[in-house]
């Protein structure tokens, strides 16, 4: 079965679930499980129930495929997200968004936890992604392409869209929420980077890097949906003293910010 037949089986199982078609998707990353509160749920799919889509089995991802309003919009959210180095595919991985397109989604917001190498950066703090830059070993646009899903060779000079960052740094300042802004690096995981790999990473131009994000940012542009993908700073990688990092601290300092994330989002979604 080819890629956009699988799209077509898993959308049509969905839409035979749900009343109204999403114009937002959101992708949860590892700890921010708890976004899922700002929305007025009206459906929940276990990822095990859908046709084609692979399960989840990272600690602080839950797994399903959430329904429901955020003020006025209709949203889809991704509880629990896949990654390449769970040993998926990166077609398996970015799946999902190809499902949110057909569906209907317009926009695409991205969540992640990620180390920091922005010596200004402290635990905590939240980061707009204003570009990426991928040295994952794969990519997900690999292969003969369906022009049906999207032209061979996108543009990716404004991959996150200006006018969704402008926007969300207004409703942080009237938050009260110090965000940063940077550029995302990433890998392939699953561990984390080394002193030198960090040192060499924030010399290519990295201010956070991280395990996830960017294949699907890649295919939600191929998409032509709009994104804006934000991270929690739970670590920082740029120190004088090599600093041991568990996944366990990660997914406390990523709860810690969490609710900090769900006012920005949901007030930027109430706004589109």
């Amino acid at each position: 079965m080819t890629l956009y037949d699988k799209i077509q089986v898993t959308s049509a199982f969905i839409q035979a679930k749900i009343t109204t078609n999403p114009k937002v998707g959101i992708i949860l990353g590892s700890g921010l499980g708890g976004l899922v509160d700002i929305i007025d749920k009206e459906t929940a799919i276990p990822y095990a129930e859908i046709p084609n889509f692979p399960v989840s089995t990272v600690e602080g991802h839950s797994g399903k495929l959430i329904f429901g309003k955020i003020g006025e919009c209709n949203v889809m959210l991704m509880a629990g997200r896949f990654h390449y180095y769970e040993g998926y595919s990166m077609e398996e991985v970015t799946f999902p968004v190809r499902i949110m397109k057909a569906l209907g989604v317009e926009t695409v917001i991205v969540s992640n936890a990620s180390g920091g190498m922005n010596s200004t950066f402290k635990i905590g703090d939240l980061m707009i992604l204003k570009d990426h830059i991928n040295i994952c070993p794969e990519h997900p646009l690999r292969g003969p392409n369906d022009e049906r899903l999207g032209t061979r060779f996108p543009d990716m000079s404004q991959a996150y869209d200006p006018k969704l960052i402008t926007l969300a740094k207004e409703i942080a300042a009237e938050q009260g929420v110090n965000v940063r802004t940077g550029v995302y690096i990433g890998l392939q995981g699953p561990t984390f980077e080394t002193p030198a790999e960090y040192r060499m990473l924030h010399i290519m131009g990295g201010d956070a890097v991280g395990m996830s994000t960017v294949a699907e940012v890649i295919v939600a542009r191929h998409a032509s949906m709009r994104v804006f993908a934000i991270s929690v700073i739970t670590d920082i990688g740029i120190s004088d003293v090599p600093i041991t990092i568990t996944h366990e601290e990660v997914l406390e300092a990523a709860n810690a910010a969490a609710p900090k994330m769900a006012g920005l989002v949901e007030e930027l979604v109430k706004r589109l």
